[in-house]
């Protein structure tokens, strides 16, 4: 029987840190389906019960060298990523899910050293790391003072100690690796260049070469760290306490322990500590650590808040709604830590790229050491010095973690705003879009319409409309369903006892109510079947030219009448609508409202529009969009799910809903149509951030790589152009973490 275990792994630095424990652990039998996230540290895979166990997946990442322990709340990402995985809305044909299972994914064979747990939270100079670098500085410089002290011969012995002890943990990193089938590593071609500079005279650069890998092996473990703690930021939003009220009496307990249906008490300024509903007090609640909203909302008696937003006024009762596990930060955090395993293409392509990268640098510094001293009579010493620097080189380290680093800043910086997107391949295509496909009803608009009109048929009275409208719409979520039992409610109508309803995909509701059945339906479908009298078509035809939707309620063979109703565009449409022309992409509406209504919605947005469309006419215009270029689709999640996956990218509304976090390829969590243009724009920046870092380190390699053939550059130059170039691309990526989307321009 298949099991899905997670650990969470300390001490990953870089993309190839994750080859190195991927390839150990998928040759342990019984064991599949291996996934490791480098910035979350998390490690997930499938255990069938014959083979290893968890205790020897643990060992086999210990004896790497690496920390492992059991990822907080792992049973219950379990549970949902198999629901999710498993679902009517799972199957995104388009790459979110596209989880690359090729175990050779990173830099082939590169394997680099990496923090102690027990380093975590250290200062740089406490960490193991730190204190090889302090070792070697130290040999360094006492081996120059022999050299000043005493004669050159003795000064030249203390280069060579000062090297093979800073260099013997890497040779035995080097050999590690090499017992493990991987031959090609910075450490091996770290310890080969260094001894080979010792045999060449240059005892002084190889002791040099040895402190100044050892600085940049620190740096990228400190880059590592920050690139991480966006994520780890959006964990402490949830405080780790709670005040739990029981008969009556509060306590302090820690909040991971509340459960379902338990009252909390929050306190003015205290962060909620669960997601949950208010059933006392109303106050202002700041939820822009959940959603990115600027302005605090006021909330009260019935109104969902989620756990980290921030209680500004007065105190709150609130009734737990989910588990610490399962609540919306939780949520966006294991989507983040999920986003990392659906790569970009462009990721896959470098992978591939790097695995044959190293081994045709190295060929190349064998045929620069031999060729010139063997064709053309040149100095052995000259070109095996040139060689050796060419060695270090080879480390693709740089141009391996230079996509993975921007994805996880951009990951951080948008869950920070409410922009989800899952993963590389979801960030890459919507970059590259051309078109943005709105839903109507709860998306452009706010999917709250009311009541209007009421056009009541001969001899039917405006109550019976609405009592038999209602008693048909009776225990449906559609939107124009609760403004008909909301004006119900208003005035006073008892809505008519119904059965056996059922929905009309795109036209409309039916349902028995007493001995008959009794519809509410779209003015095209109630003319094609009967339901709508003939003085009715133009009183129609007029409140939909007025930007209202209208439903004919109607008996079998007797119209009981029209119910207009109205849902006002939101406040920031127009104003989205107009960025994303700015950018260059075409906005259009899809809708199954009708011409008259969608059009007067669209025309004061500035939009194009597509209405009248039944679920599957959505999903031909989206594929017809797409021979023109990518498309992004936004909907409520549910009744747009087929247009959503056939999108290039499908984008949810909702704030932290089930629906909006778990069914598209991205969530805008705070409703606002503006956000779209947001989201795209950090896309593009993301990209932008990609190019740079690959156009950083494949530059600079290319630059050392001429140079170091033709005697410029040497060897401690050469490793600081392997290391240098990994800082920066780190660094280049933590920028998206300050980038502002919502800024034009």
């Amino acid at each position: 029987m298949q099991a899905t275990r997670e650990w969470k792994v300390t001490g990953m630095d870089c993309a190839s840190c994750t080859t190195k424990v991927q390839r150990a652990i998928e040759r342990l039998p019984g064991v599949s389906d291996v996934r490791i996230a480098l910035m979350s540290e998390r490690l997930s895979l499938q255990l069938d019960g014959t083979g290893a166990t968890a205790e020897d997946i643990e060992g086999a990442v210990r004896k790497l060298g690496y920390g492992i322990s059991s990822a907080p709340g792992a049973a219950a990402r379990t549970a949902a990523r198999t629901a999710h995985e498993h679902g009517p809305d799972c199957d995104h044909d388009h790459g979110s899910h596209d989880h690359d299972k090729d175990p050779g994914h990173g830099a082939a064979g590169h394997v680099h050293s990496h923090d102690d747990p027990a380093d975590r939270g250290k200062s740089w100079y406490q960490t193991g790391k730190g204190r090889l670098v302090i070792l070697t500085a130290v040999l360094l410089g006492l081996a120059w003072a022999v050299e000043l002290l005493t004669s050159s011969n003795v000064g030249y012995a203390a280069f060579v100690v000062a090297c093979l002890i800073g260099v013997a943990p890497i040779a035995r990193r080097a050999w590690a690796a090499l017992r493990m089938g991987q031959p090609f590593t910075i450490e091996s071609l770290m310890a080969v260049a260094a001894v080979g500079a010792l045999l060449i005279g240059a005892a002084e650069e190889a002791a040099l070469v040895v402190f100044l890998f050892a600085v940049g092996e620190v740096l990228e473990g400190v880059a590592a760290g920050k690139a991480r703690d966006g994520i780890r930021a959006l964990a402490n939003l949830v405080p780790k306490t709670a005040l739990l009220e029981e008969n009556g009496q509060t306590r302090e307990v820690p909040a991971e322990t509340l459960r379902i249906g338990q009252t909390v008490l929050v306190r003015p300024g205290d962060r909620i500590p669960a997601d949950g509903e208010i059933i006392e007090g109303t106050s202002g609640v700041d939820e822009s650590p959940v959603t990115g909203e600027s302005m605090p909302q006021t909330r009260g008696p019935g109104d969902a808040v989620f756990a980290g937003a921030i209680n500004t006024e007065a105190a709150l009762r609130v009734q737990v709604t989910k588990e610490a596990a399962d609540n919306t930060i939780s949520r966006i955090i294991r989507l983040v830590e999920e986003a990392e395993e659906a790569r970009a293409p462009t990721e896959r392509f470098i992978d591939r790229f790097s695995r044959w990268y190293m081994p045709a640098i190295v060929a190349l510094a064998l045929l620069v050491i031999v060729v010139p001293p063997l064709a053309f009579g040149a100095e052995w010493g000259t070109w095996i010095y040139r060689g050796l620097a060419l060695l270090l080189i080879g480390c693709p380290c740089a141009l391996v973690i230079s996509v993975p680093a921007s994805i996880a800043s951009s990951l951080s910086a948008g869950a920070r705003r409410g922009l989800l997107m899952k993963g590389g391949a979801v960030i890459e295509a919507a970059a590259g879009l051309k078109h943005v496909a709105f839903d109507k009803t709860g998306t452009l608009t706010h999917g709250r319409p009311v009541v209007t009109d009421l056009v009541a048929a001969e001899g039917v009275t405006e109550a019976a409309l609405v009592e038999v409208a209602a008693g048909v719409e009776t225990g449906s979520s559609h939107p124009l369903a609760l403004a008909i039992l909301n004006r119900a409610e208003a005035d006073g109508i008892r809505p008519l006892p119904a059965r056996d309803s059922r929905a009309l995909a795109g036209k409309g509701v039916e349902a028995m109510v007493g001995d008959s059945l009794a519809w509410v339906a779209s003015p095209r479908y109630a003319s094609e079947n009967g339901g709508m009298a003939e003085a009715h078509r133009d009183r129609a035809a007029r409140l939909e030219a007025e930007g209202k939707t209208v439903v004919v309620v109607y008996r079998e063979n007797r119209p009981l009448g029209l119910i207009a109703m109205r849902d006002e565009p939101r406040g920031d449409a127009v104003e989205a609508v107009a960025q994303l022309r700015a950018m260059g992409l075409s906005p259009v509406m899809l809708t199954g409202d009708n011409a008259r209504t969608a059009k007067a919605i669209a025309g004061g947005l500035g939009m194009e529009v597509r209405a009248e469309m039944l679920p599957e006419d959505k999903l031909v215009a989206i594929r017809d969009m797409s021979g023109q270029g990518g498309v992004m689709m936004i909907g409520d999640g549910i009744n747009d799910a087929p247009a959503l996956k056939q999108a290039d990218v499908g984008a949810a509304m909702g704030s932290g809903t089930d629906v909006a976090l778990e069914t598209a390829d991205a969530a805008i969590l705070r409703d606002r149509v503006a956000d779209v243009p947001s989201l795209i724009r950090l896309a593009r920046q993301t990209m932008g951030n990609i190019r740079q870092n690959v156009t950083i380190a494949l530059g600079l390699k290319a630059v050392f790589l001429v140079t170091s053939v033709l005697g410029i550059t040497g060897l401690w130059i050469a490793i600081l152009a392997d290391t240098g170039a990994t800082v920066l691309v780190t660094l280049n990526a933590l920028r998206l973490l300050g980038f502002d989307p919502e800024r034009q321009g």
